[in-house]
């Protein structure tokens, strides 16, 4: 991911709605609200294989508690404006690694990403297997990996992987041996469910914005 989310605080959520084309848009109308709980970009990705899934990531400056931001109305307003039936599960993190495999500078937002959610043994031990992997991930197509910590349970991780096409997204969720060897390794135990979508829209927040 990129460097303004070094000193943020990212909520993201995963879940499925009848018209995930209007999330992106109603973020955009909801930009006051957004900066009021101090969010500074929104990502939207849409599912490559399940056409009514998303997934957003919220990069804010943790200027509130964390209850109090989750409690806030916008995201109350957000899941009813966009139809969402039952409330979602919120990851809340900050970044714990990150790991550049491609020698040139990745684009600003990642347009393909795959994401994961799942609880870990031992952290440090995943930080070293990130960075031992270096050259096998960049042969499998990932382009960047960042790893976030949850607040409320720092051995549950949210892992971001930059993929530099769709045809390399899939293949290392279908078909690669080493997705399997390098989780497995890396203490996440039982391949966890995983999102694999393209950007769909950026919103980036104005704290200026009446």
């Amino acid at each position: 991911m990129t460097h303004w989310l070094d000193h943020s605080l990212v909520l993201a959520s995963d879940y499925r709605v009848s018209h995930p084309e209007r999330v992106g848009p109603l973020l955009e109308r909801l930009d006051s609200a957004l900066a009021d709980v101090g969010a500074h970009h929104v990502l939207v990705y849409g599912s490559t294989t399940d056409p009514e899934r998303v997934l957003v990531v919220i990069a804010l400056h943790a200027r509130e508690p964390l209850l109090d931001i989750l409690r806030s109305r916008v995201f109350f307003e957000w899941f009813d404006a966009v139809g969402v039936d039952d409330i979602p599960a919120v990851f809340a993190g900050e970044l714990l690694e990150r790991l550049t495999t491609s020698p040139e500078p990745p684009a600003t937002v990642p347009e393909v990403v795959v994401s994961t959610v799942t609880p870990v043994d031992d952290l440090a031990a995943l930080r070293d297997h990130v960075n031992e992997t270096g050259d096998d991930m960049r042969r499998a197509g990932v382009r960047r990996l960042s790893v976030f910590s949850a607040l409320d349970d720092p051995l549950e991780v949210m892992m971001l992987l930059q993929i530099d096409d769709e045809e390399h997204a899939h293949h290392w969720l279908q078909y690669s041996e080493l997705a399997a060897e390098w989780l497995t390794k890396a203490g996440v135990g039982a391949y966890p469910p995983v999102f694999v979508g393209r950007l769909q829209s950026l919103v980036r927040v104005d704290p200026r914005r009446p």
